[in-house]
């Protein structure tokens, strides 16, 4: 990549206008680099509509009003934040206003002076109040209206307007080469990466922005099946040394297991054992609903590997997670004299030196832990086989790093996110596949409603009835902006809100993205321990958390999401023995919206779930929210983007490249 001052990776403190001090702010959203800056793709796009009267706001939209103060704004200290309070009017009526931590608009903003205010409109105590608005100068409005401006992610001390500027400062100084080759551009229609970059950033209009990101999300999905076709072509000839016949103690755990396995099961455990007893490395993915009974398998994987005299690895999202998976095998594998050692961030240094020593010198038969797994420091001592859970959160690097202390070691790959065996196919070439699409029977059918948001109240009845029951309950609060405090903020006062409108006696803790690791486990191990009854959280508790007795799940905005997600979220409920029930509160009464909530009303199937998905998402849904978070990519959806997935996956096919080497250039 070339350039005149800048390259892609030039430091962003060669940026014109970025310091020391910004710089470590960047850092904070991991931009270190010119190319991690541009790749900070805006997570959506706005646009000054027209000014509306206040009568004509609407819940959930995002407006622009011209109004004054009917009183000098107040503030409220709630915990660390300070909220301004404001009653607005103009010649139609009055609306509420609120800002988060920005104390000083309660002695700025004055009466009697008309401001334009554009911020999302929603519904508290029965009113509407818009919150956090944008103030916006007349001439800034005239200038802005009807252009498709950028919102990025932020952090604290960043700004879209920074991120915008330092994107501009680039393109002033930097020449862009394109990787793909000019035949895979004309083939598919796809323009000059440089041209992409540019019109994602800064787009004229909806056309031109729908044409850069068809070809950055091709980029993204042909380099990331590169990958794998090169992970495929590397673990084709894998021969390894290891003998498994021994499966004495497989079939003893077995036959004591409370229940009998499900044919899908039994299916799945005799396609991993045939595996894992052949002469090449087992590189398999368990594709399998919420409930369908993974864990049996992975364990059953893991006592055949130790029964052989093997050292196994569990890898998981979560801390919570991973200590619950790390009790769950000391309770089997303890019957059978084998250690089983958990490998965490949070552990004290004496804690890791005590878990390095016991994988490095073989007492322990099975580790469980997160990205702990593959730090430096860890030795493994005769790794035969490497278990990754929730395959979607981690990368194919980090997979790879993890098999890669092994030796050629086997590979089993567990998934609940339910994809469509068509794209499946294309995001695991490199896998052989299960499926266990059979659920253990006993399990009682999640209750599902789908109501708007005018029932709120009746819902919180309902939840004080079933914590008075003993249950326990989620409630996954709407997501305002991907900004920290405002994030934080929608949590927290829903919270407070609920607190005021239930008994003092019900326990509620808030979960949310930018809280700190330590204070995230903590809240989630209350929530496991049952001190807690009702847990308000944004999406983070999508993955990594095992509560039985929870019993209601409640999500608020529900339209704003896919519904694989919505299922991802609905599946923390219905792990125990009693009725569960999820409640999607939708914002939304097009008929659209509630066609696709429909879907997760009639149905608790995943995979038809998934399917209902790929079919009713519409194309180019470019000024929403990302919906769904398979593999983390950072721009492509794969129910949204599925016909560029299916392109790229095509051009890669098809792409002769005479060694693998080459692809390692391509990929950054």
């Amino acid at each position: 990549q070339v350039n005149n001052m800048l390259t892609l990776n030039s430091n962003i403190i060669e940026i014109k206008g970025i310091g020391e001090k910004l710089a470590l702010k960047y850092a904070k959203l991991g931009i270190l680099s010119v190319s991690d800056l541009l790749c900070h793709y805006p997570r959506r796009y706005d646009s000054y509509g027209e000014i509306v009267p206040v009568a004509g706001v609407r819940e959930g939209e995002t407006v622009t009003i011209e109004v004054s103060l009917a009183k000098r704004a107040t503030i409220k200290n709630i915990r660390s934040l300070k909220i301004v309070s404001a009653v607005a009017r103009d010649g139609s009526g009055n609306i509420n206003i609120t800002w988060f931590n920005m104390p000083f608009l309660a002695k700025t903003l004055k009466t009697g002076v008309f401001y334009i205010f554009r911020g999302r409109i929603v519904r508290k105590n029965a009113g509407l109040t818009m919150e956090h608005p944008e103030i916006i100068s007349k001439q800034d409005y005239l200038n802005k209206k009807n252009k498709l401006m950028p919102i990025y992610s932020l952090t604290a001390g960043i700004t879209s307007n920074n991120i915008s500027k330092a994107v501009k400062e680039v393109f002033k100084s930097i020449e862009i080469k394109d990787l793909l080759p000019s035949k895979i551009r004309k083939e598919y229609n796809l323009e000059s990466y440089e041209k992409a970059l540019k019109n994602i950033h800064f787009p004229d209009n909806d056309e031109q922005l729908k044409t850069a990101r068809k070809r950055l999300v091709f980029e993204e999905f042909f380099r990331f099946i590169l990958s794998v076709k090169k992970m495929k072509n590397d673990n084709m000839a894998k021969r390894i040394d290891r003998k498994y016949g021994n499966d004495d103690k497989c079939i003893l755990f077995e036959n004591e297991l409370p229940y009998k396995l499900t044919e899908a099961q039994k299916r799945t455990w005799l396609e991993i054992k045939s595996d894992m007893s052949s002469e090449y490395a087992m590189n398999r993915m368990v594709q399998g609903d919420v409930g369908s009974g993974k864990t049996i398998i992975a364990i059953l994987a893991l006592l055949f590997n130790a029964e052989n005299g093997y050292q196994g690895a569990m890898m998981v999202p979560t801390e919570v997670l991973a200590r619950q998976h790390y009790e769950e095998c000391c309770r089997y594998f303890g019957k059978f004299g084998m250690k089983v050692t958990l490998l965490v961030g949070s552990m004290t240094a004496a804690q890791k030196r005590r878990a390095y020593e016991e994988i490095k010198n073989g007492e322990s038969a099975v580790v469980v832990g997160t990205h702990a797994l593959i730090q430096e420091g860890v030795e493994y001592n005769n790794l035969g086989l490497v278990i990754t859970d929730e395959q979607h959160r981690f990368g194919v690097g980090q997979r790879k790093n993890l098999v890669q202390r092994g030796n050629e070691c086997h590979t089993l790959v567990m998934s609940a996110t339910p994809i469509p065996r068509s794209l499946a196919l294309i995001l695991y070439g490199d896998m052989d596949m299960s499926v266990i699409d059979v659920m253990p029977s006993g399990r009682i059918p999640i209750k599902n409603c789908v109501v708007d948001t005018s029932y709120r109240l009746t819902a919180y009845r309902f939840i004080e009835k079933q914590v008075r029951q003993g249950e326990q309950v989620y409630i996954i609060c709407p997501m305002v902006e991907h900004n920290d405090e405002i994030e934080a903020e929608s949590v927290v006062d829903y919270a407070d809100t609920l607190r005021e409108l239930l008994s003092d006696d019900i326990k509620i803790d808030v979960l949310y993205g930018s809280m700190k690791n330590a204070d995230k486990n903590e809240v989630m191990k209350r929530f496991s321990d049952n001190e807690t009854d009702i847990l308000v959280s944004t999406t983070v508790i999508e993955v990594g958390i095992n509560v039985p007795n929870a019993t209601v799940m409640m999500i608020e905005n529900a339209d704003r999401f896919g519904l694989a997600q919505l299922h991802q979220l609905r599946g923390r409920v219905g792990r125990g023995n009693k009725q569960s029930y999820c409640i999607f509160v939708s914002g939304n009464k097009s008929k659209i919206a509630m066609e696709r909530l429909e879907v997760l009303n009639t149905s608790n199937d995943g995979f038809y779930i998934a399917s209902k998905d790929l079919k009713m998402r519409g194309p180019g849904e470019l000024a929403g929210i990302r919906q769904s978070g398979e593999l983390e990519f950072s721009l492509g959806d794969i129910y949204e983007d599925a016909d560029i997935l299916k392109m790229a996956s095509e051009a890669a096919s098809n792409t002769d490249i005479e060694s693998y080497d080459e692809i390692e250039k391509i990929i950054i």
